[in-house]
């Protein structure tokens, strides 16, 4: 199931680590699945997110809004990742803030038209990092060692 919910938007490996160790799983074991599990449609978000919003706006105008509303964040976020692309991006994937994490990053380095090649490193490395973060805030830092 962690893996399963570090899929989901908003919640992704932030609410997945600890509820991999709430059912169970070892801290290491529940880190791996999410940091896994969040990183799965993130090739597909950066490659269709483009075509999809295109084809979304003709459909409603409730549709259009939404898309619009996930434009509005990419953009508000995209200054962040223009400045150093690689970094800026990995930056804005491993704050485990509401607002930031894979799926924004995959929705920026779309809005952005990155390379794959050049946004899955970043925003890997971003989810990598954001899962440490989150992992030591929550069981502290001896939690990688035991």
């Amino acid at each position: 199931m962690a893996f399963f919910m570090a899929m989901i938007p908003v919640v992704e490996l932030r609410g997945a680590i600890p509820f991999g160790v709430l059912s169970g799983l070892s801290i290491q074991t529940s880190f791996i699945l999410s940091v896994i599990g969040n990183l799965v449609p993130i090739p597909f978000l950066v490659i269709f997110t483009r075509k999809v919003f295109e084809w979304l706006q003709t459909k409603s105008e409730w549709l259009s809004k939404m898309v619009k509303r996930l434009e509005e964040k990419a953009d508000k976020n995209k200054d962040v990742v223009l400045r150093s692309e690689f970094w800026g991006l990995m930056i804005l994937v491993a704050i485990p803030l509401p607002g930031t994490g894979a799926w924004t990053g995959a929705l920026v380095a779309a809005m952005l038209n990155m390379r794959l090649t050049r946004a899955l490193p970043a925003i890997g490395i971003g989810v990598a990092l954001a899962g440490i973060i989150v992992t030591t805030i929550t069981y502290g830092a001896g939690a990688f060692f035991n």
